[in-house]
């Protein structure tokens, strides 16, 4: 009797060893998923910001181009910006029609979705409100120079940690009040030093109509960045490569539609013939110029949303922040701007900042990663 107990004992004691080490297994496995989740995540968020810094930046310098070279349609400059949506279509069908397994592999943040008036009155509002931010940014373009443009561009990343904290609950920790105080001080120093002699030819007058209209476009930029990150989270709820491009396409629709009426309405369209064959550069260089503005500026939006979508938006904007001090170099390059001293130290506390704030969400996604439940399966 007692060797059948003991036996007992061993076969209970063989089981609690064998149920244990596969809850370690399982756990393994469960952290390398963890893992890959989290370098698939970063790998994506680094993919967005080369779209942004690249985009940005060479869009820029494309529509400072168009105007310094006989280009004179304000409208046709807003156009540029968004009229390319319809090079995503072919991204966007393919993910409506993925396999059933690829499109059920997304992160749902609220099993109840909008309705789709819901969804159509966020995107007209939102294409609204960026035509005219695109519009108010081809004015201050058409009558500032390239750096002083792109630096108060910088001053929408003020605005947008304002209009985040009122609506997506933003938190100020040292990292992020560091970021935003280097990259504050980096534009603050180019802005100081900004020749005036870059303004010849433009009267007074329109240069501060276009200095107005770009703090305006700031604003307006700040507060868009911060409104997609709330439709995010509270209204479209789900995280999905497919929203991201769905956001863009629908509101560069709506975008498009207002812009073009004020492109018909103001009558500058009837000026555009004469406008490429005066255009200075030649008429290929001028339709190449409105491709790649064109090309860019939507690399530049999926960029941003996909950084809305993943991280959020008050660091979508300080990514583009970062590539501000860029913009002056390249225009350097190829405007012949004057380089000094001053320019190199803001973008080394450009750069400076960006990893701060790089560094505080790295930390953030650890935590998330550590804090995090076991799966329901592990808590079997």
């Amino acid at each position: 009797m007692g060797e059948v107990q003991e036996v007992q004992l061993q076969v209970m004691a063989e089981g609690v060893k064998e149920s244990s080490t596969s809850r370690e297994i399982a756990l393994a496995d469960q952290k390398a998923l963890d893992a890959r989740e989290r370098y698939k995540r970063w790998f994506k968020i680094v993919l967005y910001t080369v779209l942004v810094l690249a985009g940005q930046a060479v869009a820029t310098l494309l529509g400072r181009l168009y105007f310094d070279k006989g280009g004179k349609s304000k409208w046709l400059g807003t156009l540029v910006r968004l009229v390319g949506f319809p090079i995503l279509l072919p991204f966007y069908y393919f993910f409506v029609l993925a396999p059933k397994a690829t499109r059920n592999n997304i992160v749902i943040l609220d099993p109840k979705q909008p309705s789709a008036l819901v969804l159509a009155s966020v995107y007209i509002l939102l294409g609204l409100l960026v035509a005219l931010n695109c519009y108010l940014s081809s004015i201050g373009l058409m009558y500032l120079p390239v750096s002083t443009f792109s630096l108060i561009g910088s001053s929408n990343l003020g605005f947008n940690a304002l209009f985040s904290y009122f609506m997506n609950h933003l938190k100020f920790t040292a990292s992020i009040i560091n970021s935003l105080v280097l990259l504050t001080i980096s534009s603050t120093l180019l802005a100081l030093q900004s020749d005036p002699g870059d303004s010849v030819g433009v009267p007074k007058g329109k240069y501060v109509i276009g200095f107005v209209c770009t703090v305006m476009a700031s604003a307006g930029a700040g507060l868009f960045l911060s409104l997609n990150h709330f439709a995010f989270r509270k209204i479209i709820k789900k995280t999905t490569v497919k929203a991201t491009v769905e956001m863009v396409i629908f509101q560069s629709i709506a975008a498009t539609c207002v812009i073009l009426v004020g492109l018909f309405a103001s009558g500058e369209w009837k000026g555009l013939k004469s406008e490429m064959e005066d255009y200075k550069m030649g008429k290929a260089s001028y339709i190449l110029n409105l491709t790649w503005s064109t090309i860019t500026w939507q690399l530049f939006s999926i960029g941003s949303m996909g950084l809305i979508m993943e991280v959020s938006s008050i660091f979508s904007n300080a990514i583009g922040v970062v590539g501000l001090p860029i913009i002056p170099i390249m225009a350097v390059v190829f405007f012949h701007d004057k380089m000094h001293g001053v320019k190199a130290i803001a973008l080394v506390l450009a750069v400076w900042g960006f990893v701060s704030y790089m560094y505080q969400h790295y930390l953030d996604d650890c935590d998330h990663h550590e804090d995090s439940p076991p799966t329901e399966e592990l808590k079997k």
